[in-house]
Parts: structure tokens; C-alpha cells; sequence
């Protein structure tokens, strides 16, 4: 079970991953092998794009419930 504000509405991967107990990399395979979470760009002050995934409340249940911890994330 994992208890999340009621206000909170989005999620970071690192969010995610530290709630449900999936690593990062998995977390991010997942996230574009079954189309949840997004991705949002902001510009850099050096002009690079940065990347950051993001997760909706739907997304989080989801992934709660059908994937199980990583073994190997250290806690």
C-alpha cells in the first residue's frame, strides 16, 4: 500500500521509484514499454534540454499493483 498526499497530482521518477520500490532503469522501461508516464522537457539555462519523467496518480496505482519491488535496489 503506499499513502500519497490527496493534492499531489504528479509524480518524479525518483518519487516513483522510491514509493513503489522499483529502480530507475526498470521504472523507465516500464514507463515506455507500457505507455505510462510522461515525459516533460525543460529548457536548461545552458540551452540543453533536460528530460524528466513524470507519473500521475493513475500511473502510480498501476504500478503498484503489477510490478513487484526490484531485488536488487538497495533500500
Amino acid at each position: 500500500m503506499v499513502t500519497i498526499k490527496s493534492s499531489q497530482k504528479l509524480f518524479t521518477a525518483d518519487e516513483v521509484s522510491r514509493l513503489t520500490g522499483i529502480c530507475l532503469d526498470h521504472l523507465q522501461s516500464l514507463a515506455r514499454s507500457k505507455h505510462l508516464g510522461f515525459i516533460a522537457r525543460a529548457a536548461e539555462a545552458a540551452g540543453a534540454q533536460a528530460e524528466e519523467w513524470l507519473f500521475t496518480n493513475s500511473d502510480l496505482m498501476i504500478l503498484t499493483v503489477l510490478y513487484p519491488r526490484c531485488q536488487h535496489k538497495s533500500a
